[in-house]
């Protein structure tokens, strides 16, 4: 009888530490954000504003360049790229689509270079879709540690295809003032 007992104890014991060890290995996986942040545009759409007015809110230090270059992350823990493809944005910043892809992709080799997280929002729903702005969603999305959505963009599954690819935790948010949560949450803003 007391063998038995010191042994379902001991089973409990490991499977205990088991568990424990388990929740510690997710927990260590979370994407971590922290500020400074640089915010800047992966299409020139007009979201990006919102997005800059969004981390406002959240009271986190960040600095807004929309056609950002590698040196800009300097001193920076988070990039946040605000997906979406406007023509009239990208003559605004005196960019084509192939100068603005060009553009995200050295920041993003940077980003990577210097292990400074990513995180992406599209904020400007279905209006915001097609093939220029899904062009550059496909070459940036992979390499966030997050996104969050306007549901209404994902009407198709898209974003949910790249994520569940990449096992990156995608967010979706009704309308575009209710990212303001999940940022804060990911930024761990009280």
């Amino acid at each position: 009888m007391k063998k038995q007992t010191i042994i379902g104890i001991c089973a409990l014991f490991a499977l205990f530490v088991l568990a424990s060890s388990f929740s510690a290995a997710e927990t260590e996986e979370e994407p971590r954000f922290e500020p400074p942040i640089l915010l800047t545009s992966a299409g020139q759409s007009a979201e990006v504003q919102l997005a800059a007015v969004l981390l406002k809110r959240t009271g986190l230090a960040y600095d807004l360049m929309k056609t950002a270059e590698p040196k800009d992350l300097a001193g920076k823990k988070t990039l946040i790229f605000v997906l979406g493809t406007s023509l009239k944005g990208l003559g605004a910043a005196g960019l084509d689509l192939d100068q603005e892809k060009k553009r995200v992709g050295v920041l993003l080799d940077e980003a990577k270079a210097q292990s400074t997280p990513i995180m992406c929002l599209h904020l400007g729903g279905e209006a915001r879709r097609g093939t220029l702005s899904d062009e550059l969603i496909e070459a940036v999305l992979p390499s966030a540690q997050a996104a969050i959505v306007v549901i209404t963009g994902n009407k198709d599954g898209f974003f949910t295809q790249i994520t569940e690819a990449g096992s990156i935790p995608l967010i979706e948010v009704e309308r575009a003032a209710d990212a303001l949560q999940p940022l804060k949450d990911a930024f761990q803003v009280q």
